[in-house]
């Protein structure tokens, strides 16, 4: 059987990504084909450019439960790396007896092949030879006209706008890792906080949020710092420290993986002139947690 096929980056799979897998679906079924769905585990300007560092709104673990909550047919990575210097006739051979390419969905944008070649217009031309049905998609966009996508949802992330980020994407924006030993400056502050070892990949807003925290099955109200510590032995480089307070929560949690969904930014972060200062700021931050966090 002949598959539909259609390709990207994926990155957030947001809600742009979600309307184009179901057409997808719906091609693939007037057309007697199974749905395709292939990805790149990191966007390809990752790659090319070296610059995947704090700019992934999801990690390849993450994309792959999105997409397959999608439930095409077939769901399937692409290994940029063998891929990226083929020529667009041999991308093009590649999709057609490799992946049993009956028909193509793209975006009007797409283009692939060595140098972006293999764009809309020799796709139209190739399609027709080998006999595949090629369906160009026209952008999603929000209700302000914007292009839904993945660039738009960092921009917002990046200006804490997370209630507008979180509509595009369709879901909470979250990042999770491994609780790991910190200083304990929090506990001596009376707030307790879990340092998250992150990585180096993902997006990270930066500011003081409202969260929703996973620990297992559990969830709680939390407050999020992600930054640099400038009141209390700052911190130096280009990766902020993650740190969350779980709201009436007291137990040992380190080396355990937990999630923070982000809610809605409180404040940016700054310098205090005294740690009572501080600590009467991080009081004002865990009443507005409990006001926002609906859970």
């Amino acid at each position: 059987m002949k598959n539909f096929i259609t390709i990207g980056g994926f990155d957030g799979v947001h809600t742009g990504h979600v309307k184009l897998i179901s057409r997808l679906k719906k091609l693939a079924r007037a057309a007697k084909m199974k749905s395709a769905v292939l990805y790149f585990q990191f966007p390809p300007k990752a790659y090319i450019t070296g610059g995947a560092r704090l700019s992934i709104l999801t990690l390849p673990g993450e994309k792959f439960a999105l997409l397959s909550s999608q439930e095409a047919d077939i769901t399937r990575p692409l290994n940029f790396k063998r891929i990226r210097f083929l020529s667009r006739e041999n991308f093009f051979d590649l999709l057609l007896k490799t992946y049993k390419m009956g028909g193509l969905l793209v975006g009007r944008d797409f283009a692939f092949g060595r140098g972006r070649r293999g764009h809309i217009d020799f796709l139209r031309a190739a399609c027709r030879r080998a006999g595949v049905k090629l369906e160009v998609e026209d952008f999603f966009k929000t209700g302000d006209g914007h292009k839904v996508s993945s660039s738009l949802i960092r921009k917002l992330l990046a200006d804490g706008e997370i209630e507008k980020a979180d509509k595009l994407l369709g879901y909470k924006y979250s990042v999770g890792g491994t609780v790991i030993e910190g200083k304990k400056l929090g506990r001596k502050l009376g707030f307790p906080t879990a340092n998250m070892d992150t990585g180096f990949y993902k997006v990270l807003p930066r500011g003081i949020f409202a969260t929703e925290v996973l620990v297992g099955k559990e969830k709680f109200k939390g407050v999020v710092n992600v930054g640099f510590r400038p009141t209390v032995n700052p911190i130096y480089g280009d990766v902020p420290l993650v740190e969350v307070h779980i709201l009436d929560f007291n137990r040992d949690i380190y080396g355990q993986i937990i999630r923070i969904n982000f809610v809605s930014k409180i404040r940016g972060e700054k310098k205090f002139k005294s740690l009572p200062a501080l600590v009467r700021q991080i009081r004002e931050d865990a009443r507005a947690a409990r006001r926002l966090v609906k859970i």
